[in-house]
């Protein structure tokens, strides 16, 4: 079971028509409706099950610059902008605090993939520094072990993914935004070549743009109008404990375990090095393309064949507006996560921050991440269906990018000036023969 999520009442008028039709209630199809709400495009918004019940609440909260692809850092710093002045924004909270972000050098060579990454960064003015041994200590009170030093982001902040995409679907509906949930989206239907309808388990939706925002869902949603990405899930696995006396304010990665501090008291804690990818059908097809990141992240990538495959090669098809879909037999994706896994977390936190040896798990869970093979978004209008667009793949960096992702996505729609070149983003990347890879920093 995920993390409990601030709920969201749904409209009490069940739409026919809509300018906008945005599938997907997680943070980004938030963002996207609520950006389009703000310039008056009347906006609906669909969620199978409940807003941000999947990977928009359980992934770790960071709201980061540090060390992302470089080809994400016009838009990570419009988005920052953003969360600075949110709670503001909203009238309410959502856990957003610049308290900075570090991620300890565990060797001299990541110290100098670390110091590389700085210099490249600073051409989109982010300012980062890389720390010394004793200046980490200085900000990670009662650390133990042997590290190189940090690279250091002071501008850079944490929120709370259990109440930030719901209270952006909050104000989004009070500036007119429609939301439905348990309301499947079955099929994407065209009239003339174009968009013009979504058919759900409720009912027809005329439109005159789709912005299909559906995370992990978003390979099948495509693939029903004849549109082929590839996609994969990840499953991370976040544990939050019980209230601590912690003196770290930053959020921190030591690589093998990285914490959050909550509002809560407690903290969120997750790890880059013991992620797990289920083997599917779509693993096989897409092995040439993701090959190069799976063989960097190898040694942190546990590889998990079982009760998926089956699931996956029987079940995942594409939905059709006269049956029952997926969509409405799997409200949520709450995916098996291994105990030792959490055990192993709990026991490099001890190594690094030896107070931790009372900490008390509260809870745990699972997230699917959409990856893409070069681990950044598509943000992109769909080639040859107009009226069509795409927001996923944000390959575990989409909570701390989603305000502006979620701008650039409706200025796509509606033909305003994006907010920052979206050219890096574009779905056609993948079938243009272009190379695409992902940029390893940390």
């Amino acid at each position: 079971m995920g993390p409990g999520v601030d709920l969201v009442p749904s409209s009490e008028i069940f739409p026919s028509q809509a300018e906008v039709v945005v599938i997907g209630g997680g943070i980004i199809g938030v963002a996207t409706a609520l950006s389009l709400a703000r310039r008056g495009i009347k906006t609906v918004l669909l969620e199978k099950g409940t807003v941000a019940a999947e990977q928009s609440s359980r992934n770790w909260g960071w709201c980061r610059r540090t060390g992302r692809d470089l080809r994400e850092l016009p838009l990570i710093n419009e988005s920052m902008k953003m969360w600075e002045g949110m709670n503001r924004l909203l009238g309410r909270e959502t856990g957003f605090r610049q308290e900075g972000i570090i991620y300890a050098s565990r060797s001299e060579a990541q110290r100098e993939r670390h110091l590389r990454w700085i210099e490249e960064a600073r051409q989109h003015a982010i300012a980062s520094e890389m720390l010394s041994p004793a200046q980490l200590s200085q900000r990670i009170p009662g650390l133990a072990g042997s590290l190189s030093g940090g690279l250091w982001t002071p501008l850079d902040g944490r929120a709370e993914p259990q109440k930030a995409a719901p209270a952006m679907a909050i104000y989004a509906m009070a500036l007119g935004v429609n939301l439905q949930q348990y309301c499947a989206v079955r099929s994407i239907e065209r009239s003339a070549g174009r968009v013009s309808h979504v058919v759900t388990e409720h009912g027809a939706i005329s439109c005159q743009s789709v912005v299909v925002a559906g995370g992990a869902w978003s390979r099948l949603l495509m693939q029903g109008v004849g549109v082929d990405i590839p996609q994969l899930k990840v499953l991370s696995t976040v544990l939050r404990t019980r209230p601590v006396a912690c003196e770290v304010k930053p959020c921190v990665s030591f690589g093998n375990v990285s914490l959050r501090k909550r509002l809560d008291g407690g903290l969120t804690i997750a790890s880059s090095a013991t992620n797990t990818a289920d083997i599917t059908p779509d693993s096989l097809r897409f092995l040439p393309s993701f090959f190069p990141a799976f063989w960097h992240e190898r040694k942190s990538l546990q590889l998990r064949l079982g009760q998926r495959f089956i699931d996956e090669a029987l079940r995942w098809r594409p939905g059709q507006p006269d049956k029952v879909s997926l969509y409405e037999q799997v409200r949520v994706l709450d995916p098996r996560i291994d105990p030792a896994v959490v055990s192993k977390m709990l026991c490099n936190l001890k190594r690094w921050l030896p107070s931790s040896d009372n900490v008390q798990v509260a809870q745990s869970w699972g997230g699917l991440i959409d990856t893409m093979p070069d681990a950044i978004p598509i943000i992109s209008a769909t080639p040859g269906v107009p009226g069509l667009f795409l927001a996923t793949g944000f390959s575990g960096h989409g909570f701390g990018i989603a305000p502006a992702a979620g701008q650039l996505m409706a200025d796509l729609v509606s033909g305003a000036t994006p907010i920052v070149d979206p050219a890096p983003f574009r779905l056609a990347r993948f079938s243009q023969g272009e190379k695409v890879q992902a940029q390893h920093w940390l």
